[in-house]
């Protein structure tokens, strides 16, 4: 996992261990879709594509092949929706969401939403959550100095 800190902490465009450069954007922008960018930070700025490429050459490595199939079905929806894009990335926002929903229910798009969740609001030396913005969207605190509640067992 040293690698995974180091990753947390890179600047985007950071080297993939697992996805190329291309399936690297593709998959940041549907988790973008996923969990978006509002008035708070959304999964792009959390950086979960680092968190699921680490975590498909860690942890989920079943999943490799998941992902190696969902890429060659999600080209070939992209080139139906436009042709004239490099990838999922290229679409607009509203394409991105028509492909989506046409996926929605492959075992690609469920480990795409289940890693994009992970990665949102797992520890950020996972290499997700970056600078804590899954945590800060939910209001977690972190600190771990917790006081028990107080309740009929503790009365003297």
């Amino acid at each position: 996992w040293d690698s995974a800190v180091k990753a947390a902490d890179m600047a985007p465009g950071t080297a993939m261990t697992f996805f190329t450069p291309n399936q690297a954007l593709d998959v940041e922008a549907m988790s973008a879709q996923i969990i978006p960018t509002t008035d708070t930070p959304g999964a792009k700025e959390a950086r979960v594509v680092v968190f699921i490429d680490l975590a498909l050459v860690t942890f989920a490595k079943n999943a490799q092949d998941t992902y190696t199939k969902g890429f060659a079905d999600l080209a070939q929806k992209v080139r139906a929706v436009n042709p004239n894009v490099d990838g999922f990335a290229g679409l607009t926002p509203a394409q991105q969401t028509q492909v989506l929903t046409s996926i929605e229910k492959t075992p690609f798009f469920q480990a795409v939403r289940s890693h994009t969740i992970m990665g949102m609001f797992a520890a950020p030396q996972h290499g997700g959550n970056y600078q804590k913005a899954g945590w800060e969207l939910i209001d977690f605190d972190d600190s771990l100095n917790f006081q028990p509640p107080f309740g009929a067992y503790d009365r003297v």
